[in-house]
């Protein structure tokens, strides 16, 4: 039996512009949660960890995981690397997708990731949306879309927007850029905002009541079709948002439902509504889904509002990360899962970079 050797990247290549729009960079690229990946499965029997140095120290982010440049693949792969985990933004032109040199290994390096042109198309949330609703049977918010002219002041304002409402990048990361917008000139001004950075701005009916999220995990060798974790429910906004993780530890507003919760179907429901999209998307990684209910009363229905395509993936395990639960670890644990647990059940999920090379979007 073969040794797993994997290897994990991080963000070094800042995302195209794509429509106009560029996805912002994640401060550090995601090297925290790429260290705390191959630090923990350094500690699993079944699973070798390749690292830039040999002898990384857990404090330094920076000695256990790679950059995503095509510099950075090649000299996991050259130090023997068979998984590559990707925990890093991908889109159509970036080397996993784009480079020579990797055919020759692209059947058969592994990788831990959504295949590049499918993430590109599916980080666009008006393009997931307008998918969503085209094929039916999904709750969701009421949307609009404006595009930057010199007269959107004047088209928001003739729009007849509901109050309070979500206003929010198209291509988002996190909490970054979203905010409920309590009547037309708060909207106005935040809308300004959006616009220096984004050529399109997406609004959203603002749902009223407890917001949730749902991980789904792809198929593997057990479970044949798209699966949900348990369903964590979030607690302690700000201002009407939950916070970033960045800012606030997701274990001082987040937890799974206890088994009496679960009794109220909407629970129910919009897991199967989740599990459901990820099959639409044939997403080869795990996602996470926010929702949240249209009112803030016992048993009011859920609408799925953000598809992340790449959940945060933090945990603890190196000195001083004790606090550093993802919202996916928070679902894994009521299975009995802890991180390093979670890791490898990931690490099952992999695909041939050829595979992935060859996904293409369900939908155009």
């Amino acid at each position: 039996n073969a040794v797993t050797r994997v290897a994990v990247l991080y963000q070094a290549i800042e995302p195209p512009i794509i429509n106009g729009v560029r996805k912002p960079m994640k401060p550090g690229g995601y090297r925290d949660s790429g260290a705390d990946i191959a630090y923990n499965l350094q500690n699993s029997n079944t699973v070798q960890v390749v690292c830039p140095v040999p002898k990384p120290v857990p404090e330094n982010d920076l000695e256990w995981c790679f950059p995503d440049t095509e510099e950075g693949i090649l000299h996991a792969v050259d130090k023997g690397a068979t998984h590559l985990w990707a925990n890093t933004i991908l889109f159509a032109s970036h080397p996993l997708q784009t480079s020579a040199t990797l055919k020759k290994v692209q059947d058969s390096l592994r990788i831990v990731g959504q295949g590049p042109l499918t993430v590109e198309r599916y980080d666009d949330k008006e393009l997931v949306n307008n998918l969503l609703r085209r094929t039916g049977g999904f709750t969701m918010p009421r949307a609009w879309t404006f595009h930057y002219s010199s007269t959107s002041a004047t088209e928001l304002q003739q729009a007849d927007l509901p109050f309070p409402i979500v206003a929010k990048p198209i291509r988002g990361r996190g909490s970054h850029g979203v905010r409920v917008c309590q009547n037309l000139q708060d909207l106005t001004s935040h809308a300004e905002g959006l616009f220096k950075e984004s050529p399109t701005i997406m609004l959203e009916e603002y749902l009223a009541g407890e917001e949730a999220t749902v991980t789904v995990m792809p198929p593997n060798a057990q479970t044949p079709s798209h699966w949900s974790l348990p369903i964590v429910t979030r607690f302690n906004h700000q201002d009407g948002i939950a916070p970033y993780n960045g800012v606030v530890a997701v274990t001082a507003n987040s937890r799974v439902i206890t088994k009496e919760e679960e009794r109220d179907p909407a629970y129910g429901e919009i897991a199967r509504e989740c599990e459901g999209v990820a099959g639409i998307l044939g997403v080869t990684a795990p996602i996470r889904i926010d929702v949240r209910r249209f009112e803030d009363s016992p048993g009011s229905k859920f609408a799925l509002f953000d598809v992340n395509m790449k959940p945060n993936m933090t945990g603890p395990g190196r000195p001083g990360r004790d606090d550093q639960a993802s919202l996916t670890l928070l679902a894994a644990e009521a299975l009995g899962w802890d991180y390093p647990e979670l890791l490898r059940q990931i690490l099952n999920t992999s695909s041939t970079l050829k595979t992935l090379r060859e996904q293409r979007p369900k939908a155009e």
